[in-house]
């Protein structure tokens, strides 16, 4: 069952002054238009400039590897059953050298059985920072040695910036434009 976008995109005759010079500064600063969660900040300019500028270091350059970077992302979009993040980092997981079982255990809402050292901190770690909203001394001390202090805070950073994004499109009930990748199942409360 597909549900109503409720904060489809903006036509650009429709924007305001302020929209049409973000979305400008938008697709400048990424080389795209204003498309996923982005759509629907455009309603609030200054918070989805604020966002973009955030998110392009967050996504682009972290301290973290990209296949964990991208391992973190899909933990969250599925966390958040958020489609679109799922769809759109699925295959950037992949390219990144995620191996396919991993993603798939994910999607299952399992913990991946043969991952990296740092694959398995990063996935404990966010799972705990989710689902426990903090994260244990054990868990705290091993991303400690394998990321540092900095990449702790990238990992919260991509935890959070991604749960933002997941709150953004899933009260928007964004649609996915993307069908190349299956679908999340819903998980039981």
């Amino acid at each position: 069952m597909t549900t109503q976008d409720r904060m489809p995109p903006i036509a650009a005759e429709s924007m305001t002054g302020n929209q049409k010079k973000a979305a400008e500064e938008f697709a400048a600063g990424r080389g795209y238009g204003v498309r996923g969660p982005f759509a629907v900040m455009l309603r609030s300019p200054e918070v989805m400039l604020r966002a973009k500028a955030m998110g392009d270091y967050l996504r682009f350059r972290n301290v973290l590897p990209k296949r964990v970077s991208e391992m973190v992302i899909l933990i969250t979009a599925r966390e958040w059953t958020q489609q679109y993040e799922w769809a759109y980092h699925y295959g950037f997981a992949l390219e990144a050298g995620l191996p396919q079982s991993t993603i798939e255990a994910i999607a299952e809402a399992r913990r991946p059985e043969a991952m990296q050292e740092d694959e398995a901190a990063a996935y404990d770690f966010s799972i705990e920072l989710h689902r426990r909203r903090s994260v244990s001394d054990a868990t705290y001390a091993r991303a400690l040695q394998l990321f540092g202090e900095q990449g702790i805070v990238d990992l919260i950073g991509i935890s959070g910036y991604y749960t933002f994004n997941a709150m953004m499109m899933n009260v928007a009930r964004s649609q996915v434009d993307l069908d190349k990748v299956p679908p999340l199942r819903h998980l039981p409360d």
